[in-house]
């Protein structure tokens, strides 16, 4: 089984998303045999974001990492991406690794009857954490729903979330939603 297991956090070692990723990673090891892990850490190694020059492949070296990046995503069984809740949205790193795997005619196309996704026949799982608390289906939720959005849109059809929510709302509420959270994880 080939895992991409994607990083986005700035926050480094205090990152919730990142212990969450982490956990989801170690649970699949635990339950697979053979697991490879393939990671990306995109707040150490930022994708540079998406640019004319780039969206008109002018640019060989850039065009070679949109390809390797397109690349790992279709190789991948499993996608864990850890995303943290910014503003209401994502690191604009991962925006950035989306804007690379989001191409027509590799990871979808169009046809008379609308958009058909190329990727499928894989498993996402979102580990997602906020510092406040939102909820599903949140009107301020620019996070998951966009993530579940693009994934969906490339074919991938089982998106499942673990999340945290409330982090930066003091300790008791941190650790209980962490917990939660984590006992999800054991259900994967």
């Amino acid at each position: 089984m080939k895992v991409l297991h994607i990083d986005s956090s700035i926050l480094g070692t205090a990152s919730v998303s990142r212990q969450l990723s982490q956990a989801i990673v170690e649970q699949l090891q635990a339950k697979h045999d053979n697991v490879q892990v393939e990671y990306l850490d995109l707040a150490a190694q930022p994708i540079p974001h998406l640019t004319a020059e780039i969206l008109m492949g002018q640019n060989a070296e850039q065009a070679a990492l949109g390809e390797q990046i397109i690349q790992q995503y279709l190789a991948a069984d499993v996608v864990v991406v850890g995303a943290a809740m910014y503003n209401f949205g994502l690191a604009s790193t991962l925006k950035a690794w989306i804007d690379r795997i989001s191409v027509a005619g590799k990871t979808f196309k169009y046809t008379e009857n609308g958009p058909v996704g190329l990727a499928g026949n894989k498993q996402v799982y979102i580990a997602s954490s906020r510092g406040g608390v939102y909820g599903d289906n949140s009107p301020a939720d620019f996070q998951e729903g966009f993530l579940k959005t693009v994934f969906n849109f490339t074919g991938v059809e089982q998106v499942d979330v673990v999340r945290a929510e409330g982090v930066n709302m003091g300790e008791e509420l941190k650790n209980k939603a962490i917990e939660a959270a984590l006992a999800q994880v054991k259900l994967i």
